[in-house]
C-alpha cells in the first residue's frame, strides 16, 4: 500500500504535505503535487496536514478518484523523473499527468466578479 494525492490537489499544490514528509517522496508537477509510489514509506504523516484532504490510502481512496493511483505512478515516467530518490534532488517540474491536465481549471475570481448581481 502506499499513499495517493487525489484530484483536490489540482490548483492548490499546498505544500504542508512535503514539509511532514520524512523521506522526501512528495514532488511538485504544474498543477498539483504528486507521492512516489516506490519511495513511499506508509506512514501517513501527510495526511493529516493535507488542507483539503487530498491525501489517502490507496485502499481508501474514494472509488470516483481511484484512477489517481495510476497517476501519481505515472507521473514519473512522464515527467521522466523515474526514482530520484527524494523530492529535495529536482525541481519541480511544469509536467502534469494527462488526467490532471485535461482537469478542468477553476474560475478565475475576477471572471466571477460580478456574476449574479
Amino acid at each position: 500500500m502506499t499513499y495517493v494525492i487525489g484530484p483536490a490537489c489540482i490548483d492548490v499544490k499546498d505544500a504542508s504535505c512535503v514539509a511532514e514528509c520524512p523521506v522526501d517522496c512528495i514532488y511538485t508537477g504544474g498543477r498539483m503535487l504528486y507521492i512516489h509510489p516506490d519511495e513511499c514509506i506508509d506512514c501517513g504523516a501527510c495526511e493529516p496536514v493535507c488542507p483539503v484532504e487530498a491525501i489517502f490510502p490507496e485502499t481508501f481512496l474514494p472509488t470516483e478518484h481511484r484512477e489517481f493511483t495510476e497517476v501519481n505512478a505515472d507521473f514519473f515516467q512522464i515527467a521522466e523523473l523515474d526514482s530520484p530518490g527524494g523530492a529535495a534532488r529536482v525541481q519541480a517540474v511544469e509536467v502534469d499527468h494527462p488526467v490532471v491536465g485535461a482537469w478542468p481549471h477553476p474560475r478565475p475570481p475576477e471572471a466571477s466578479a460580478g456574476l449574479g448581481d
